[in-house]
């Protein structure tokens, strides 16, 4: 699922969330899975990741930054 890490979009459905891709190669892997349940929003701020809640409380998550690469396609079978 497509999460908008803006602090203002929400997520549509509830989701188990443990690692958090980003477009530019980054990954956020959270400490602990947990549930951003519909309505929530995430946002990353200050090198960290922040839930929004529905209620508007502001919820840090533990977790530390890595590099993601695309897995590459298989083999091209050449005729």
């Amino acid at each position: 699922m497509r999460l908008i890490a803006d602090g203002k979009t929400p997520a549509l459905r509830s989701v188990l969330v443990d690692v958090l891709r980003t477009d530019d190669g980054y990954a956020f892997e959270a400490v602990a899975p947990f549930f951003l349940w519909a309505g929530e929003c995430v946002a990353f701020e200050d090198d960290g990741l922040v839930v929004v809640r529905v209620s508007g409380e502001r919820v840090g998550c533990a977790g530390h930054w890595s590099t993601w690469c695309r897995p590459e396609a298989g083999p091209s079978e050449t005729a």
